[in-house]
């Protein structure tokens, strides 16, 4: 299996317009510390599926033939929007695998072009793509959203953006399956309370510590984190690492 972090932002990526602070300026004088929208891609037995299509040169990057189709995690705008380009395109099409959510980006669904809506996926029901067993599994945000499990038979890959939290069944169903690798939501610094749709830094780690993962990447970071985290001399236990886009892990 190998994973690519495409983008690790949040959807105000980074830098922010018009923000001055330490991360968005350093973000402006040194492209390694930019942040595109959070999505990824997953490749096994010479194939490639993406995870979510938040990025706007998806036609640019991805010729026609080097990706099979999409496995959404909802249907928010800085997940989807690099859809709304390519539907365009002629003499080809594309599924599109994720959550049941008829209203999430209603103007796709009327207009999908070669975009291929017809199969959505159910919590917990496997499928089989690329040889690997991938498995929808229910996250806490404000949309229907789904994290995916990627199993090869000897490892357990998990990429569970946007969440605040995990609902009780995918803990259950995840401590099952022993980590080696988690890509997961962190948004921002430490708060007293828990934010809306998002983790904190504080809950990430809650969800570490609770699922006992080898190795943690942080994801759907926002400037504030990042500006948090330079000021920090050291921010982040030894098992969890601040996900950085075109990141890869095998």
């Amino acid at each position: 299996m190998k994973l690519t972090l495409l983008g690790t932002g949040n959807s105000g990526q980074v830098p922010v317009y018009n923000c001055r602070c330490p991360a968005c300026e350093r973000a402006r004088r040194d492209p390694a510390y930019r942040r595109g929208p959070t999505c990824a891609s997953i490749e096994h037995q010479g194939e490639r599926w993406l995870l979510d299509a938040g990025l706007m040169d998806l036609a640019e990057r991805f010729p026609p033939g080097s990706f099979k189709g999409f496995l959404q995690t909802h249907y928010h705008a800085d997940h989807a929007q690099g859809l709304l380009h390519l539907r365009w395109g002629q003499n080809y099409r594309l599924p599109v695998l994720g959550p049941p959510d008829p209203q999430g980006f209603a103007d796709l669904y009327k207009h999908p072009g070669i975009l291929d809506f017809s199969r959505t996926l159910a919590p917990f029901e496997p499928l089989r793509l690329m040889g690997l067993d991938i498995t929808p599994v229910p996250l806490r945000h404000s949309l229907p959203t789904f994290g995916y499990v990627f199993s090869d038979g000897k490892r357990h890959w998990a990429y569970l953006t946007d969440t605040v939290g995990l609902p009780e069944d995918t803990f259950e169903f995840l401590k099952q399956r022993p980590l080696q690798l988690m890509v997961l939501d962190c948004s921002f610094s430490p708060r007293p309370q828990a934010p809306r749709g998002h983790n904190d830094l504080t809950r990430a780690l809650e969800i570490v510590e609770r699922l006992q993962v080898e190795k943690t990447v942080l994801t759907h970071i926002g400037h504030e984190f990042d500006a948090w985290l330079m000021a920090q001399k050291r921010p982040l236990p030894a098992n969890v690492l601040v996900g950085s886009d075109a990141a890869v892990f095998r």
